[in-house]
């Protein structure tokens, strides 16, 4: 048998919400209709079809970038970021005056910098984080187009941006991947030792693992995230909806099992892939998370002081209306 792939579209929707969802799986070799596992075919595995258009353009003022229809944040950066894949992502900054680590955000499929405007305040203003996030290559105002390698060297890109555009240390950085994000953060991740923490969010096992409950790991698979946890050594919070329609809970499940350092998960009851923020356990949760990351970082450099910037100030956005409400 041959594994061979057929394109379907999501009903409603000509982006699908995660980058797998749009594959039948496998196919016996005599069904002649079906095309074979090819390159083009693996890109859109892994990214479906970017949004098109963007919903938010980078402009210049003053040699300054920033954000044009999106909400004006004076506490956000924008970056554009050459990558090793020869592309220019865009990245954005959102500092907190009290930050005692950085959030590196890698979002889902189906949004772009500016739809996570929101969530970032939100999580900013409730965590006391900085959040450093971007698209990826073909994402957003972001050049090129979505490729699994390609997700690798935009976060690299980004963490390169971090310690020398903000000088901020591997120790205090947290890694966050949701969904297909998982994948550029587990690789990052496997190869930083010194991480303050890595958090999973509706995470993959991989990506041919999300279509099939395969055992093994074929050379051919993308995002191979089950081989990749075992080697971040760093604390790892996993949290998955109990009710994900497109990643299975299990892919969650068996990640906290591989997890070398593990931190209680949190299976949101009733959760779904792209709505757990919504749950009032979600925030709570990465609160106490974060907490306890600043207890062990406390105890291993007990006279490091807090960063401070006294030119922050809260914008009217960071209300939270979020994580209250389903």
């Amino acid at each position: 048998m041959k594994l061979k792939m057929k394109m379907k579209k999501r009903k409603g929707e000509g982006t699908p919400l995660l980058c797998f969802v749009g594959f039948s799986g496998y196919e016996d070799e005599d069904e002649d209709e079906d095309e074979e596992f090819s390159e083009g075919e693996k890109e859109r595995l892994c990214h479906g079809f970017k949004r098109n258009p963007p919903t938010y353009e980078v402009c210049t003022e003053d040699g300054k970038l920033f954000f044009s229809g999106v909400t004006a944040d004076k506490n956000m950066d924008v970056h554009l970021l050459d990558t090793k894949g020869g592309n220019k992502i865009v990245a954005t900054f959102w500092r907190h005056p009290l930050a005692r680590f950085t959030l590196l955000y890698s979002h889902g499929n189906a949004a772009d910098l500016g739809q996570m405007q929101e969530l970032f305040i939100e999580l900013r203003a409730h965590l006391r984080v900085n959040i450093m996030s971007y698209d990826y290559s073909g994402y957003g105002a972001s050049t090129g187009k979505p490729s699994e390698f390609n997700t690798y060297y935009d976060i690299e890109a980004v963490y390169n941006c971090l310690k020398s555009e903000y000088g901020i240390k591997q120790e205090d950085v947290i890694l966050y991947g949701q969904s297909v994000g998982s994948g550029p953060t587990l690789h990052l991740g496997a190869r930083l030792q010194r991480l303050r923490a890595l958090v999973l969010h509706s995470a993959i096992l991989s990506g041919i693992r999300v279509l099939y409950p395969v055992k093994m790991t074929f050379w051919f698979d993308i995002f191979k995230n089950i081989d990749k946890i075992r080697n971040v050594s760093c604390p790892v919070l996993v949290i998955h909806g109990t009710n994900d329609e497109i990643v299975d809970l299990s892919h969650g499940k068996r990640l906290w099992e591989l997890a070398k350092e593990k931190y209680d998960p949190l299976w949101v009851k009733g959760g779904g892939h792209c709505n757990l923020e919504t749950y009032p356990e979600y925030i709570r949760h990465l609160r106490k998370f974060i907490n306890a990351m600043e207890k062990l970082s406390a105890e291993k450099q007990p006279n490091q002081n807090l960063a401070s910037n006294p030119s922050f100030t809260e914008t009217k956005n960071n209300k939270c209306l979020r994580f209250s409400k389903r």
